[in-house]
């Protein structure tokens, strides 16, 4: 029982630590980034946790109650998934920067009921879950005694890294207020986060495709 209490506590605590890998960082940073004004930092942390969380507790935990290994060239095609993503906000990102830096630009107004700004992170948080979820299995596989507890495990992984995500935007988000409400700095951002989530993204991606490329 304390040990599987205390392979519990680990699971909340991975989950944590897992919030702030690159690719998380990159892709969360890069939507804030681009939505002046219209949510806090902490709304989209909160929806990329959601949506992790739920796709790594129906894929991680399909797998692991079959007890079944994602297969390699599956796993591969989430992790280019993720890559895919990360090129795209960080693309886009750039090209909003060298709008905002146009003589004639204005601010964009903001628009806090849009379902398809809402749905964003949620949609990235969904990709890294399927990226994540076949690796989470196999761990709790080999340390979780029952089904219960494996589940309980992955919801807590998934919990933990909603938590990290969103004390971290809470933690950079006065910051990033004052910095998106400056004309130079709104830019800047979008500069920075955007060319971080493209050299990422590329690095990702041909990590993740090199096995097939090369003999």
């Amino acid at each position: 029982m304390v040990a599987t209490c205390l392979g519990l506590l680990w699971g909340l605590l991975q989950g944590v630590r897992h919030a702030i890998e690159p690719d998380h960082l990159a892709a969360v940073s890069t939507l804030v980034a681009q939505r002046r004004g219209e949510r806090p930092a902490t709304a989209y942390a909160a929806a990329w946790g959601a949506g992790h969380a739920a796709v790594l507790l129906a894929v991680g935990g399909g797998l692991f109650l079959l007890r079944a290994r994602l297969p390699g060239r599956v796993a591969a095609g989430f992790e280019l998934c993720v890559a895919l993503v990360l090129v795209l906000l960080g693309s886009r990102a750039l090209r909003g920067s060298l709008r905002a830096v146009r003589p004639d630009a204005s601010p964009r107004p903001a628009h806090p009921g849009s379902r398809a700004a809402a749905g964003q992170p949620l949609l990235v948080g969904c990709v890294h879950g399927l990226a994540g979820s076949g690796a989470v299995a196999a761990v709790v596989g080999a340390q979780m005694p029952s089904a219960v507890a494996g589940l309980a495990y992955l919801v807590l992984y998934g919990g933990g890294a909603a938590l990290g995500m969103a004390m971290l935007a809470g933690a950079a988000g006065v910051p990033l207020a004052w910095l998106l409400r400056t004309r130079r700095g709104f830019p800047a951002l979008l500069a920075t986060t955007g060319s971080v989530s493209l050299v990422l993204g590329i690095a990702w991606g041909w990590s993740a495709a090199r096995p097939a490329l090369l003999p």
